[in-house]
């Protein structure tokens, strides 16, 4: 297994880290994964491939240095309007009980409401054949490289805000070449952070809801991710755990395939544009709001699942008014 992590000295410098086989070392002559994965498409190799030609340096400890406050999310942009952030929701199978009552209901001719019937469809055709084009999934816009969070970091909730909830979830990381192909780096543990009071309120408020941070697990996990991901979200209260329950994901776990799920975003020529960088959320079934959760700053989201071996930790704050003046010119 091959992840790659952006490390920042508390002078500024800034260095890759690539753990392989229980060992972690510094790249060298690389200073970001964006331009280590750009190298890599430019001499048509793949990232491991990349690693080996670049050669390694000096040994580092992850767990330290994340507990040092000196890794960054493992994907970034210089120029922050050139990364964005997307995402599919209803596309993971959530409990049997709840996919038979749907079909129980389809069945009898009942009226269902639109999730559920894009639920439904993503069951039945979002798996397509080798080749094949399934079903679209609901899509959603996050924001840009200004509503990427790293490890550690605080999870800022708009002061508008209604609420301030997490998403624990897996996100792919892609970069698209300089002929208009995308390329996936791999995979990230993720907190697709969201307003879900807004989003319950009516269902058309879902982009508002969406428009917030979200943060990346310090890995990126290089290569196929596995089918079956096993995680369990927490949120800390002081020294208290309120919540805590497994979340599942990996295609084992999904109603549709990640192949499914890239082709409905990437179908989009402006989502080609040779050079940037994608970070797309592919979905959880596991909210703490659903359970009656109302979260609080200060509050501390904890996610973890092998095969990564760092967990992704944010607190929750709210930021400051922001005092906006339109002017006409």
């Amino acid at each position: 297994m091959l992840t790659l992590l952006q490390y920042r000295a508390p002078d500024g410098v800034r260095r890759v880290i690539a753990a392989r086989d229980g060992a972690a070392n510094f790249v060298a002559d690389f200073t970001d994964v964006r331009s280590l994965a750009a190298e890599a498409i430019a001499r048509g190799i793949g990232l491991a491939e990349m690693i080996d030609a670049a050669g390694l340096e000096s040994p580092v400890h992850p767990a330290d240095e994340l507990a040092a406050g000196c890794l960054m999310a493992p994907i970034d942009h210089p120029d922050e309007a050139h990364l964005s952030l997307t995402g599919t929701g209803l596309t993971h199978l959530g409990s049997a009980e709840g996919r038979d009552k749907m079909h129980r209901a389809a069945a009898a001719g009942e009226t269902l409401t639109d999730s559920m019937r894009m639920f439904l469809e993503g069951l039945e055709g979002g798996k397509p054949a080798l080749g094949q084009v399934g079903q679209q999934p609901e899509w959603f816009y996050k924001g840009n490289g200004t509503h990427l969070v790293g490890p550690a970091k605080p999870l800022m909730m708009p002061s508008f805000a209604r609420d301030g909830g997490e998403e624990p979830e897996l996100a792919g990381i892609y970069l698209i070449g300089p002929d208009g192909m995308p390329h996936r780096l791999g995979f990230c543990i993720a907190n697709e952070f969201s307003d879900h009071l807004t989003e319950r309120h009516n269902y058309l408020w879902l982009a508002h809801s969406k428009l917030r941070q979200a943060a990346l697990g310090p890995e990126l996990l290089v290569g196929e991710l596995p089918a079956n991901v096993r995680g369990t979200s927490r949120i800390r209260r002081g020294d208290a755990v309120i919540w805590e329950k497994p979340f599942l994901s990996g295609e084992a776990n999904m109603s549709h395939s990640i192949a499914n799920l890239e082709h409905h975003h990437f179908k989009y020529p402006m989502f080609r544009r040779p050079g940037d960088i994608h970070v797309h959320f592919f979905g959880t079934a596991t909210l703490s709001f659903s359970e009656g959760i109302q979260t609080r700053p200060g509050d501390v989201f904890e996610i973890e699942a092998a095969p990564f071996t760092l967990p992704l930790r944010n607190t929750l704050a709210i930021e400051a008014p922001a005092d906006i003046t339109l002017r006409s010119l």
